[in-house]
């Protein structure tokens, strides 16, 4: 049994992550090479490991982060390339053309198109983006950030094409895969999708009614009185929005793969929705609107005033077609060329890309050959690499449990970079514009690339600490920590386990980060408990979405989007509004889950 000592001990880097991201505010990229150093010295003078497998465990980080950032870049290079393309404004003239109604362009563009970009990009790009173009629309800012940040976190467990169960769930699952075989007679990849679609029912039973939410939220605080009355005149359209989009979210988790369900959810969602308000259904009698500019407080504008899109900076987004960008260096205005497209074409580079998925998924015989078919194995006095379709790279400086491997071919990165490269054409791009379009995605994750290698190499030096041959302490630092908290919460564990999540992702700023590293620690908890691990872990991954609400990195960035930086504080507190609901409605759900409807699941 671990000594109280060794508890605390263990428990530093987390701790020193929490003090320094939420207490100091410092950003990520010097906070987690401090907590890295943090868990590295635990487990050189605890836990007795040598330098060189602490240097092997980061190694195993370093390569895990590489592949989350293969990912993003691609999600970036796509969004970018439509947005230099003049296409993300056609798709974004779609949503609001559909009613001047405010309640109405919550429920179109912080709901669904924020959705589809956490599906297409995720990495706080949605609020990023979505809340200059509500800014646009003459929302206050302060009232666009909160909207968009409210709006998307139902599809945060999905963002960048599933990344945080693919990479957040699986990866460090890996080390559980003799216990996952045993128990539930599962490969870990299965087992992540089975996490996934818990995670999605989560969702689906508590998230349906985060439309109404976020008009709620707005309507409440933003309007000329303190009334709810406004949001409940368009509940029957937030409702039907709601599960407009569930519906399709949920089967997609269930019976295709963790990369479509916020994909597929926002699209079919918004494709169903916008239709019924074409044809008259749900559309309000009577248009809500916000006071008159003159009365609002200061604290509701930045330094960007709402209006036309012509006068709104919104970042990223490069010039279109042959615009002149803006004189202080922003964005330049939105081109005739965009109106020009048709939605369809607009929209067909994602769909491309859906369907490049869904080929590459349900065919055997591609998925066999993407992540089988060219390997050439290396021995080295390293350990074993592995070249071609993926990298991998087994044995590290000879230890046997130290792993690591990057699909380059099958993981979603790859073929969001073919929907981009197609888009040039269909498109008609100029070089400078994609040029433009891949600095942009390139200068965006710097930081990210900094941040996730050292967070992921410490989460994998807490991981694999106990590994070590000859460890002191025979558990690693993780599973220390899980066994010491389910020892305190006892039967009450369900109820606060996605409250662990959206701490991690509060702290990190990211649902990937956060299931990296809980879900081994909730995993250990669920089996220590006697717990469903399923409903556990995929509580986690729910928590890890929901964290995002009060996320210092989501909220500063989405915040100088629209010139409001300064305004942190209030935005968490409001959105603690939210996070509480979604946190109680999750546990609860989760212990009947855990005790009632599925108490024997693995």
């Amino acid at each position: 049994m671990a000594s109280p000592v060794e508890i605390l001990l263990a428990a530093t880097p987390l701790v020193l992550t929490g003090v320094l991201l939420i207490g100091l505010l410092w950003p990520a990229t010097r906070a987690m090479p401090i907590a890295w150093l943090a868990a590295v010295l635990v487990g050189y003078w605890v836990w007795g490991n040598s330098v060189e497998y602490l240097v092997g465990a980061s190694l195993v980080g370093v390569i895990t982060a590489l592949e989350i950032l293969w990912i993003v870049f691609g999600a970036l290079v796509l969004l970018y390339t439509l947005m230099q393309a003049g296409a993300f404004d056609r798709i974004n003239e779609g949503f609001a053309a559909v009613s001047d109604d405010r309640r109405v362009q919550v429920v179109l563009l912080a709901f669904f198109l924020a959705t589809f970009i956490e599906g297409a990009a995720g990495f706080g790009t949605p609020a990023a983006v979505v809340a200059p173009l509500l800014l646009a629309l003459g929302f206050p800012a302060l009232a666009a950030v909160i909207a968009a940040l409210i709006g998307h976190v139902i599809a945060v467990t999905y963002g960048a094409v599933g990344t945080p169960i693919i990479v957040g769930i699986e990866s460090p699952l890996g080390t559980y895969s003799d216990v996952i075989a045993a128990g539930g007679g599962m490969s870990v990849a299965e087992y992540s999708m089975a996490v996934a679609a818990w995670a999605a029912t989560y969702h689906a039973l508590v998230g349906f009614a985060m439309p109404l939410f976020a008009v709620g939220m707005v309507v409440y605080f933003f309007g000329e009185e303190r009334s709810i009355k406004p949001a409940l005149e368009v509940a029957p359209l937030c409702l039907f929005a709601g599960l407009a989009f569930a519906v399709p979210y949920w089967a997609s988790a269930w019976y295709l793969t963790a990369e479509f369900p916020t994909l597929i959810g926002s699209m079919v969602g918004g494709a169903i929705t916008v239709a019924a308000l074409r044809a008259g259904y749900f559309l309000p009698e009577e248009e809500w609107e916000f006071p008159p500019q003159e009365e609002w407080p200061a604290h509701w504008v930045g330094t960007i005033e709402p209006g036309s899109v012509n006068e709104v900076d919104v970042p990223g987004v490069g010039s279109t077609g042959g615009d002149t960008p803006a004189a202080d260096g922003g964005t330049p205005t939105t081109s005739a060329a965009a109106s020009e497209l048709s939605l369809l074409r607009a929209w067909s580079p994602y769909v491309l890309l859906v369907a490049l998925l869904v080929i590459t998924r349900v065919s055997d015989g591609i998925s066999r050959f993407l992540t089988e078919g060219v390997l050439i194995p290396i021995e080295t006095g390293f350990g074993e690499f592995v070249v071609g379709v993926a990298f991998a790279w087994n044995g590290i400086f000879g230890y046997d449990g130290l792993e690591a491997s990057v699909g380059w071919l099958n993981v979603p990165g790859f073929w969001l970079l073919v929907s981009a490269l197609v888009a040039i054409p269909l498109f008609g791009m100029s070089g400078r514009q994609v040029k433009d379009a891949w600095l942009e995605a390139g200068e965006k994750i710097v930081s990210p690339f900094i941040a996730l290698v050292f967070v992921i190499a410490m989460v994998q030096v807490m991981i694999n600490a106990g590994s070590y041959p000859g460890a002191a302490v025979e558990e690693s630092m993780i599973e220390l920590l899980a066994v010491a908290t389910a020892t305190v919460t006892g039967a009450a564990y369900p109820a606060i386990a996605a409250l662990i999540g959206a701490l991690g992702a509060a702290m990190t700023g990211s649902n990937t980060v956060s299931n990296i590293t809980f879900s081994g620690f909730q995993f250990t908890a669920a089996q220590e408990l006697g717990l469903p691990t399923q409903i556990i872990v995929g509580a986690q991954a729910v928590g890890g979405a929901i964290g995002n609400l009060v996320a210092i990195h989501n909220v500063v960035a989405a915040l100088a989007t629209v010139g409001l930086v300064g305004q942190e504080g209030r935005v968490m507190r409001l959105n603690l509004i939210p996070l509480v609901y979604y946190a109680i409605g999750v546990g609860i759900v989760s212990m009947l889950f855990s005790y009632v409807l599925f108490p024997g699941l693995f």
